[in-house]
């Protein structure tokens, strides 16, 4: 199974940016898809972005634009640049993997980063 590790959360005011990182370890050739949800209070766990295992990337509309899902070399890691963060991108951020064969896939989850945007 993977781990993940995040970082690169916290307080930055409307119109800023942060980077979000997130480095697998583990089993990580078993990994299909890396991404971003945001769950912030009262409100339910949500996509952001996510990059498949031979590339492609999806984002939800709200991001699109604002935010950049890339990852390195060695597909381990991902980041999320966030760009013209508004208070309402205030959440806590969660790594995601999906793993193991296409057909019988699982989640993996990081403990989560908050990001607090002001106004």
């Amino acid at each position: 199974q993977v781990q993940l590790v995040e970082s690169g959360g916290g307080l930055v005011q409307a119109g800023g940016s942060l980077r979000l990182s997130c480095t697998a370890s583990g089993s990580i050739f078993s990994i299909q898809v890396m991404g971003w949800y945001r769950q912030a209070p009262g409100e339910e766990r949500e996509m952001v972005a996510v990059i498949r295992k031979e590339g492609t990337t999806i984002y939800a509309d709200s991001v699109k634009g604002r935010f950049t899902i890339s990852r390195d070399s060695s597909k381990s890691t991902i980041f999320l640049q966030m760009n013209s963060l508004k208070p309402e991108d205030t959440a806590v951020y969660y790594c995601n993997v999906q793993e193991g064969p296409l057909s019988a896939m699982f989640p993996t989850w990081g403990q989560g980063t908050q990001v607090t945007v002001s106004s």
